[in-house]
């Protein structure tokens, strides 16, 4: 297999840790919120914002990569 057909996949699983990441840190948010820290679970979803922003041009972006010539 030729090192250009490794890049859909090795983006595709980027993409992957990228989201588990997001779930998990989101759960260690709601964690931190429950426990009065509001200002910090604030800040956390600000940050994640990013990610769920990014994520649509993430997965056509791929798609578009992955697809057959």
């Amino acid at each position: 297999m030729p090192n250009s057909d490794l890049l859909p996949s090795l983006l595709f699983k980027i993409n992957q840790n990228q989201l588990a990441l997001e779930a998990a840190i989101m759960e260690l948010t709601k964690w931190v919120e429950e426990r009065g820290s509001a200002d910090v679970a604030e800040n956390v979803r600000g940050a994640l914002y990013v990610i769920d922003h990014n994520e649509e041009f993430i997965k056509m972006s791929l798609a578009v990569l992955m697809a057959p010539d």
